[in-house]
């Protein structure tokens, strides 16, 4: 069995050189900087890493990176969810023989109204053509984006038919109504909001965890929010996370987290976003430092 990944997890930004091609050496760099500086686990290439951006052959290209830099693969889940089936496949397999942890699957996202016997389906076709193995499923849930929930209930008999193979689920919604229904429904599942502001009391909600954005720049806090849970020092450490994290979104997240982490390097390279979103302008920077600035 693999190692169970739980507490503070990146959901790792991605640069890119000119070309929008994901920049290896500074992804690699950064991926070690996370992991050193207080995250117990990364996730690449989500929605934050700008996945949908880059193709089949990037990612894959991206994930042997990661291994042949000798990273730890036990601590890493990396997403792998796109609209077609047999590219799912492809990208949950090369994981699983990458060594990573993990897998976070998105539902197939391109028609409206899925309803919850074909996501079923679904999931049953994804897990039928993958070699038996140690890699853990987890669902990634962000219907704001994907306009296609993952409903409790679905997630329940999902959990149940594929025992040993479905692991949990990353709740992007920002809705804690629904991690506390899947906790509740799903007794043992591992439950990862996306949000800072949950891990001081990670533990008492029944979560594994946090899966964020903003990890990117809020680690070190982070994990002592973590860490000192039920406890007024993770309190504190809790909401300068939260701090942070509301400064970055306030408005476009993936952008202003790269141009964050470009300050944080003193790398200018780093604010590039792959279009569809938008780089953040000079102007833009500026404000961000000084508002930064202002909570930490």
């Amino acid at each position: 069995m693999t190692q169970r990944l739980s507490g503070v997890i990146a959901a790792a930004a991605t640069p890119v050189q000119p070309d929008y091609s994901p920049d290896l050496p500074r992804l690699v760099a950064h991926l070690r900087k996370l992991l050193d500086g207080g995250c117990d686990a990364i996730n690449l290439l989500g929605t934050t890493g700008e996945a949908t951006s880059f193709s089949l052959r990037q990612r894959l290209a991206t994930m042997q990176a990661v291994k042949e830099a000798g990273l730890p693969m036990a601590r890493f889940m990396v997403g792998t969810g796109v609209c077609s089936l047999d590219e799912t496949v492809q990208l949950t397999q090369a994981a699983a023989d990458l060594g990573f942890a993990g897998a976070l699957v998105l539902p197939p996202f391109y028609y409206p109204g899925i309803e919850p016997q074909a996501l079923l389906h679904y999931v049953d076709a994804l897990a039928a053509r993958l070699k038996p193995g140690v890699l853990q499923l987890y669902l990634y849930h962000i219907p704001q984006n994907t306009g296609v929930p993952w409903p409790v209930e679905t997630v329940a008999e999902l959990a149940r038919k594929h025992a040993g193979l479905l692991r949990g689920i990353k709740d992007s919604s920002g809705d804690l109504a629904y991690s506390r229904a899947v906790v509740k429904a799903v007794p043992g599942f591992d439950v990862f909001p996306s949000s800072e502001a949950t891990l001081p009391d990670a533990a008492a909600e029944g979560y594994a965890g946090c899966i964020s954005a903003t990890v990117n720049l809020t680690s070190a806090d982070s994990q002592a929010a973590w860490q000192a849970q039920g406890t007024e020092a993770g309190r504190q450490a809790g909401a300068r996370a939260a701090a942070q994290r509301g400064v970055l979104a306030r408005e476009a997240l993936v952008s202003s987290i790269k141009a964050a982490l470009g300050l944080r390097y003193r790398d200018p390279e780093w604010a590039r976003a792959c279009p569809p979103l938008s780089t953040r302008t000079a102007q833009q920077i500026e404000a961000l430092e000084a508002a930064l600035a202002a909570v930490q």
